[in-house]
């Protein structure tokens, strides 16, 4: 349900889980937590994105029952993404949604399809994000937006994403794919020491 594909120093990771509206397993998580990891040896890019129309609807709903919604998995994985000395691109092909938000918010760059949509539905849940989301969500955005989602539980646009800085640009389904290889092109071409030596330097 995780598909892997190593091209050129590009890894392209794909959640591939449509019929379930890509949510995830503990041990898809896991998983994907590995592959963050491992991609600090060999990757320069660490591409993100899923099969069918939603990137991910977050936790299983079975598995959430059991307490995988609060499990720190979740952290651990936005972690690794956020830890990792190559360019991280997250080419969201659909909806993003609950605890798949951390994985987006932990990668360097963001695009969307026209047709995705932004919601964190904790509050109505009961449950608090992960720990990281607010700080990275509230460094995009500032802290009124980030209430907005997490607090008051707005559901965004991508156009309403892209104005507020959630998401860094807006991309036609047919070309998603595409434009992201196209970020990708650059540090693709260099050594994985030069492209962890200039991500060092960013905050």
């Amino acid at each position: 349900m995780i598909d892997v594909t190593k091209e050129g120093g590009v890894w392209t990771v794909t959640i591939n889980r449509p019929d379930k509206a890509n949510s995830l397993t503990k041990t898809m998580l896991e998983e994907l937590d590995q592959i963050a990891q491992d991609a600090a040896g060999d990757a320069r890019v660490l591409l993100l994105t899923g099969a069918g129309k939603v990137f991910s609807a977050g936790a299983d709903l079975d598995e959430a029952r059991a307490g995988l919604a609060t499990d720190d998995v979740w952290e651990r994985l936005s972690g690794a993404i956020a830890a990792a000395p190559c360019l991280t691109i997250a080419a969201l092909n659909g909806t993003l949604a609950g605890g798949a938000f951390g994985m987006a918010l932990a990668c360097d760059l963001r695009i969307a399809v026209p047709e995705a949509k932004f919601f964190y539905p904790v509050m109505k849940l009961g449950f608090l994000p992960q720990p990281s989301d607010p700080a990275r969500m509230e460094a995009l955005i500032g802290p009124a937006r980030t209430k907005m989602i997490l607090m008051a539980g707005q559901k965004v646009s991508a156009d309403e994403a892209v104005q507020w800085g959630l998401i860094d640009r807006v991309v036609p389904a047919d070309d998603l794919m595409r434009a992201a290889l196209e970020l990708a092109e650059h540090a693709r071409g260099q050594t994985a020491q030069h492209v962890a030596r200039m991500k060092a330097m960013m905050g």
